[in-house]
C-alpha cells in the first residue's frame, strides 16, 4: 500500500483486536487522589522511562528487522516492574523515520512500526505516553522535516507552527489519526499533546499556545469519545526551565481546564545537568517538585517525564560512570515518590550506547515492589514539611503525605554517622498504624505496628545502616 493509501486508510479504527486486553482497561485519574487507577478500579502507577524508536532496544522493529529480539526486551522490562514508557511517534534525528512524508500521508512502515509496538504493550501490560513529534530534532533540522516548506510543508519555521492554520489543522490530524488506529487500545496511558511545549512555537505569544492546547485537546478528545466511547487522559510537558523564563506558562502545565495531569521535565544546572554526588539530583528532585506541586491543583497528578545527566552527556560528551549514575538513577526516583509524584520520573538515558542500564531496571523493579504498600487511589498527598521531623540524620529528608498515609524517603550523606534515626510525623489521625521500614537498594523490608501520641505525631526509629530507606505508613486498626 503506497503513502497516500494508507493515508485515506487512517480514517478506520485499527482492523485487529486487542491480542490479550490490559488487566484494568484504559487508566484514569482517581477520584479522591492525585494518582492513577484503571476501569476497574485498581490502583496504577506509571513506572517506566523514554524510548525511542531509533534507540538500539526498539530499532530493530523497523521494517520488522528483529521482531523477536524487541519481544524479549519487553518481556524484561514486564518482569522488572515496569508499567510506562514514553515514545515520540516518530523521529526527526536522521531520514526515514517520520510518520508522515509529506504532510497528511501516513508511511506504511512507521504504521506497521507503531501497529508492533501496540501489541506488544499489550502483550506484555507496558503502556505508552505518546507524544505526536519529536520537537528537538525537529527544530534543529528543520529543513528535513516533512512540515516545513523547505520539504513541501505548510509552515516557514517552527516558531510558527501554533499560529499556521495549515500546520496547526495538520498536528491535529496526526493526533486524530493516531487515535483512530491505535487509539481503542489499553496499551494508550495518555496523549503529551506537545513535547516541551513553549511560546516561542507560537512567536512568543502565550495566550495562542493556550489557545492550541484548547483546540487540540478539545478535538482529541470529541473524537475519541465518537470512536471509542470515553477518551484517553491528555497532558503537555514543559522543559522546567522555560517554566521559570516564563512563569506565566504554568496556567498552561498545571492549571490547563482541558489537561488531566500535570507533565515537567525536571533539568537544571549542575546537580541534575552535571551531577559532581548521588544526592545532588535527588535533593534537587525533591525541591523542584516541591515548587512544582505547590502550582498544581490538589487533586491533579504531576510527574516526571523526562530527566538526566544532559550536560554532561550532549556537552561535555560524558557518559556517567556506571554505579554512580545507577546511585543517582535510583535516588532521584526515589526523590520524586516521595515528593508527591506519580511513579519514580521517566529517565531520558544519556549514555551510550543509549540505554538504561540492567542495575537501573533493578531499581525501577525494587520501587515497583514498593507501591503496594500504599493505597493510591485515596492518597491525597501533600508536602509533609514542618510536619516530619528527623533527628540524628545528615542528608535528604523527603516526605509527602496526608492524614492517614505517609511516605518518606531517607538518604544519608556523606557526614551520616549513626545507623539509626528518630522520625516524627505530625497531623496523622490518632491511631495504630504499619510502619515499613523498606531498603531501597536491595528491596527488603521489615514492618512494626506503632500507635500515634494523643495528637497524632507518630514516632519511628529508622534504622538504616547508612543506606537509603523509605518509610510507608498505613493504617493498621486491628495490629496494636
Amino acid at each position: 500500500m503506497n503513502s497516500g493509501a494508507l493515508a485515506r486508510a487512517g480514517e478506520a479504527l485499527r482492523r485487529v483486536p486487542p491480542p490479550s486486553p490490559l488487566a484494568g482497561g484504559w487508566i484514569r485519574c482517581a477520584a479522591g487522589a492525585p494518582y492513577f487507577e484503571t476501569e476497574a478500579g485498581t490502583a496504577w502507577t506509571p513506572v517506566g522511562h523514554n524510548e525511542a524508536i531509533t534507540w538500539p532496544n526498539l530499532a530493530p522493529l523497523y521494517r520488522r528487522r528483529d521482531r523477536r529480539t524487541v519481544e524479549r526486551h519487553f518481556a524484561d522490562l514486564a518482569a522488572q516492574g515496569v508499567t510506562c514508557l514514553r515514545l515520540m511517534l516518530d523521529y526527526n534525528q536522521g531520514r526515514g523515520r517520520h510518520l508522515e512524508r509529506p504532510v497528511g500521508a501516513f508511511t506504511p512502515a512507521m504504521v506497521q512500526l507503531w501497529d508492533d509496538l501496540i501489541a506488544l504493550g499489550e502483550r506484555h501490560g507496558i503502556r505508552f505516553l505518546l507524544t505526536p513529534f519529536d520537537t528537538f530534532f525537529m527544530a534543529r533540522r528543520w529543513k528535513a522535516h516533512p512540515y516545513a516548506k523547505a520539504t513541501g510543508g505548510p509552515c516557514d519555521t517552527p516558531e510558527t507552527m501554533f499560529i499556521c492554520p495549515q500546520t496547526r489543522a495538520a498536528i491535529i490530524d496526526r493526533l486524530l489519526f493516531a487515535t483512530r488506529r491505535w487509539g481503542a487500545s489499553p496499551a494508550v496511558f495518555a496523549w503529551d499533546l506537545w513535547n516541551e511545549i513553549d511560546p516561542w512555537y507560537a512567536g512568543g505569544d502565550l495566550a495562542a499556545t493556550h489557545d492550541f492546547v484548547t483546540e487540540a485537546s478539545g478535538k482529541l478528545r470529541a473524537e475519541e469519545i465518537a470512536l471509542h466511547g470515553r477518551a484517553h487522559l491528555q497532558t503537555v510537558s514543559v522543559f522546567y526551565p522555560n517554566l521559570l523564563i516564563t512563569p506565566a506558562l504554568g496556567e498552561v502545565i498545571f492549571r490547563h481546564p482541558s489537561l488531566d495531569f500535570a507533565s515537567i521535565h525536571l533539568y537544571e544546572d549542575g546537580p541534575l545537568d552535571a551531577p559532581q554526588s548521588t544526592l545532588d539530583p535527588a535533593v534537587a528532585t525533591a525541591r523542584l517538585m516541591g515548587e512544582a506541586l505547590a502550582q498544581c491543583p490538589p487533586l491533579r497528578p504531576l510527574l516526571d517525564t523526562e530527566h538526566g545527566p544532559v550536560h554532561a552527556f550532549c556537552d561535555g560528551g560524558m557518559t556517567l560512570p556506571a554505579s554512580f549514575d545507577t546511585a543517582c538513577f535510583r535516588r532521584t526516583q526515589w526523590a520524586h515518590l516521595a515528593s508527591g509524584g506519580a511513579g519514580g520520573g521517566m529517565r531520558w538515558p544519556y549514555r551510550h550506547p543509549h540505554v538504561l542500564l540492567p542495575a537501573m531496571h533493578d531499581a525501577q523493579n525494587v520501587l515497583a515492589t514498593f507501591l503496594p504498600l500504599i493505597d493510591w487511589r485515596s492518597f491525597a498527598r501533600a508536602p509533609l514539611g514542618e510536619r516530619l521531623a528527623v533527628h540524628d540524620f545528615d542528608g535528604l529528608a523527603v516526605g509527602c503525605g496526608d492524614a492517614r498515609q505517609a511516605i518518606i524517603c531517607l538518604m544519608p550523606g556523606e557526614r551520616q554517622d549513626g545507623i539509626a534515626s528518630r522520625v516524627e510525623i505530625g497531623g496523622l489521625e490518632p491511631g495504630c498504624y504499619a510502619v515499613t521500614t523498606f531498603n531501597t537498594v536491595t528491596g527488603s523490608c521489615e514492618t512494626s505496628a506503632v500507635h500515634t501520641r494523643q495528637d497524632g505525631t507518630l514516632v519511628a526509629l529508622a534504622v538504616g545502616g547508612g543506606h537509603d530507606i523509605a518509610l510507608a505508613i498505613a493504617p493498621a486498626p486491628d495490629a496494636c
